[in-house]
């Protein structure tokens, strides 16, 4: 089964409606530190330890991001592993969002 996956434009488009879901942001603390939109920051390598700390969010719609996308499709399989159902990966993470949504982020 394909990972499904979002575009930035669509996350956005969330945002503003004032949607319903979860932003989990996997990339490391540096990364993470010079910016974010506000995603709950779980670096990709603490997954396996700290996945409990968003167990809350098994049943929501959990969108997934790191630096350039690929991170977070992996992260997706390991949450679909530990028992969350709606996992979605943010093509071409915080770079694309960086490029395409607010170019006034840095992007490391």
């Amino acid at each position: 089964m394909a990972m499904q996956t979002i575009t930035v434009h669509d996350l956005k488009q969330k945002q503003e409606n004032g949607e319903s879901f979860f932003l989990l942001d996997v990339r490391d603390y540096h990364e993470y530190l010079v910016s974010n939109i506000d995603g709950y920051h779980i670096p990709y390598e603490e997954l396996d330890k700290r996945w409990e700390e968003i167990s809350d969010h098994a049943e929501s719609e959990l969108i997934v991001m790191c630096r350039s996308g690929n991170t977070s499709i992996d992260a997706c399989k390991k949450l679909k592993e530990k028992g969350f159902n709606n996992v979605i990966s943010l093509q071409g993470g915080m770079m694309r969002w960086a490029k395409e949504i607010d170019p006034s982020l840095p992007v490391m």
